[in-house]
């Protein structure tokens, strides 16, 4: 959902190194989907692009609009391509390719043969080929998934999961950002081997927390290829791919030699071309695909399941997928009237009508596949670049978001359903810290997020504000109740809404992110309301301690004043200003491997596990062995004498390796893991 706060990480460790550069709100590895960001982007229905009243949904009005807004927004956004597939009652109304394929060899996008990366969107197929199993009575969604696997997932307070739970990304695991996209084939591993090599933590009891997950998406691909017989990618091509006549598909990774000439270059900003993404978790989101091959698969799920006479789902399933009945959902995992996941595919709101489909994210390409059932439409746009300041990101989601607007009646204005006394109480309950349910929780990771964490806060007339939740063209979204504890923005569709528990608001999340993130209260033993003003005040002491060391020597040797203290009291007084300086030299070692995993395009996954395991190692020795040092020199200053200073700053010294450790112990930096 949202880039993350990283310059603000780097520009606290910058205190001490001085040697990190700025770095961009980019996500620690590719997940696949919108990322947690400084400023989440929402799509935005106050914009110059945004018509005023329905159209007639014809070829020639959609072309000419078509023609009118995308080149321009690929211009604006510096992005070298895109294609873009309109279905409608069963056919395929328009198929345009925007831009260039290839930049260097002025190769235009064809929407029928350029390959594109679509990212998770490619988790629909996956899907498919889990309930064509269930179909068939080879697979249950309510079973322990453990029944099918050859290895174990271990219970969470003695519960399992079920597929049916991996479906809405409720089976519990934290994220899992190690080796899920990277440039050089040779890091490709067999599916169960990269699902054995390790195991993310269940960080929720299953079914109460929607947390996305690439690895559990991968562990159904890997059922799928156990229970069927037939390696995965092959399963997809024989009962998905051949029946719908998409011949320009393929999971297949490095790509076969009769479609790499096909495939579109994907540009990490702008025209700087990079390599083909070759994504680990390859059932989450490894598909290559063009256009119309994705308009073929809309067309199959706008027509219950079949398209020219070949069925790869019943109608009921097909159904079942795109509004799920609730029999097996725990309600806690809902925020209503909020979109919610069904069985796979995100539900979504366009100008205000419901939809279901997908989003995804790699490096280069941005994809959004949305069905309005009701319309019998369905609209697939996808960018080769994430273009200047993530353009290609937002325009797949503001382009079907106008298209809505030019083609659908406009909703009726929604009515306020509470008192201005109410609203104002009801924002008030909101306030604090947020953390997102979809985060790392035991390794490193875990601090991005932390610096990541929500703030909600009241307005100066009693509104709801969240910085953090900005419209498409930057501007702040101004947030309207609308009825008890569901708010709507003021300009655009998307809505807002919170859980109330015993008088207390527990969670929220709004329409875009709610299928699949929650927002949860911090606790207090993570909250940076707190902890951040005391590393700063840490990183600030121990500097002083460290550079004062130097100065102080230089002083005294200047008029030949010798240091009083003698033994042990001067030997634990170096030791002190030693482990100061080692403390902050981990702070500047975290900081240059953040900025490497930031900057890093794609490398091998494990390129710097050594550099980790050294860092914990260290850390575990110099974090722990500060605070020991610091204590005993505490103590020898506060009993052999000396001033009320010393003996202040001891106690500061003390303070501050104490809070360091407690910061490397809570945020995974010494977690003994090279997983992340």
């Amino acid at each position: 959902m949202r880039a993350w706060l990283i310059s603000g990480m780097l520009g606290a460790l910058a205190l001490v190194s001085g040697s990190v550069a700025a770095q961009s709100t980019k996500s620690v590895a590719p997940t696949l989907v919108p990322q947690p960001a400084a400023k989440t982007v929402l799509p935005d229905s106050k914009t110059p692009a945004a018509p005023s009243g329905p159209h007639e949904l014809t070829k020639a009005d959609l072309d000419a609009w078509l023609d009118g807004y995308v080149p321009a927004a690929l211009n604006e956004g510096d992005i070298p391509g895109a294609v873009v597939v309109v279905v409608k009652d069963g056919q395929i109304l328009t198929a345009r390719g925007f831009g260039y394929a290839d930049v260097a060899k002025k190769l235009p996008v064809d929407p029928e043969r350029t390959l594109f990366r679509p990212g998770s969107v490619s988790k629909l197929f996956t899907w498919t080929a889990v309930m064509q199993l269930v179909e068939a009575g080879k697979l249950d969604l309510d079973t322990d998934v453990n029944k099918y696997l050859d290895f174990a997932i271990p219970p969470y307070d003695g519960k399992p999961i079920t597929l049916r739970q991996i479906m809405t990304h409720t089976a519990g695991f934290e994220e899992y950002g190690k080796g899920v996209v990277f440039y050089d084939p040779k890091y490709i591993q067999p599916l169960d081997v990269y699902l054995k090599s390790y195991v993310p933590k269940r960080i929720y009891a299953p079914g109460t927390t929607p947390a996305y997950s690439n690895w559990a998406t991968a562990l159904a691909g890997y059922i799928v290829q156990r229970r069927s017989g037939e390696e995965f990618d092959a399963y997809i091509e024989r009962h998905i791919f051949t029946p719908l006549g998409m011949h320009n598909s393929t999971f297949r990774q490095p790509l076969p030699a009769a479609l790499s000439g096909q495939m579109s270059v994907g540009y990490d900003k702008g025209a700087k071309p990079g390599k083909f993404e070759n994504v680990g978790p390859g059932p989450a989101g490894a598909l290559s695909s063009s256009g119309t091959d994705m308009a073929r698969f809309m067309l199959a799920n706008l027509g219950g399941g079949e398209l020219d006479g070949q069925r790869i789902l019943s109608k009921q399933t097909i159904d079942m997928m795109h509004n799920s009945p609730l029999d097996h959902v725990n309600s806690y995992s809902l925020l209503p009237p909020l979109n919610r996941m069904e069985l796979g595919f995100f539900e979504l709101n366009l100008n205000g009508h419901r939809a279901v489909g997908h989003l995804g994210d790699v490096n280069a390409f941005h994809t959004a596949l949305d069905l309005l059932l009701d319309q019998g439409v369905g609209i697939y746009v996808s960018v080769n670049s994430a273009g200047r300041a993530g353009a290609g990101g937002k325009l797949r989601l503001t382009l079907p978001e106008d298209f809505a607007a030019r083609y659908l009646p406009m909703p009726e204005p929604a009515k306020l359903g509470v008192t201005p006394e109410q609203a104002k109480q009801h924002a008030q309950m909101m306030t604090g810290l947020w953390e997102a349910s979809r985060r790392g929780e035991t390794s490193f990771l875990s601090l991005l997020y932390f610096m990541g964490q929500t703030k909600v806060s009241v307005g100066a007339d009693g509104s709801l504000v969240i910085p953090d939740l900005v419209a498409t063209n930057g501007r702040p979204r101004e947030w309207v109740e609308i009825a008890p504890f569901v708010w709507k923005d003021r300009y655009g569709q998307e809505r807002l809404a919170a859980k109330v528990v015993d008088g207390k608001v527990v969670r929220w999340s709004f329409d875009l992110a709610a299928p699949w993130e929650v927002f949860d209260r911090v606790p207090a033993g993570k909250s940076s309301a707190w902890i951040l003003p005391g590393i700063y005040l840490s990183i600030a002491i121990l500097l002083l301690t460290f550079l004062f060391w130097p100065v102080a020597w230089f002083v005294r040797r200047k008029y030949a004043s010798p240091l009083a203290l003698t033994g042990r009291s001067r030997r634990l007084y170096r030791a002190t200003r030693i482990m100061a300086g080692l403390d902050l030299a981990m702070l500047i070692g975290w900081a240059m491997v953040v900025s490497n995993l930031l900057g890093a395009q794609s490398g091998d996954p494990a390129e710097l596990d050594s550099t980790l395991w050294l860092l914990q190692i260290a850390g575990a020795i110099i974090f722990v062995g500060a605070v020991g040092i610091a204590a005993w020199n505490a103590w020898l200053t506060w009993t052999d004498g000396r001033r009320w200073k010393s003996k202040l700053w001891s106690i500061l010294v003390l303070l501050a390796t104490l809070m360091l450790l407690y910061f490397a112990h809570r945020f995974g930096l010494i977690a003994m893991t090279v997983h992340y």
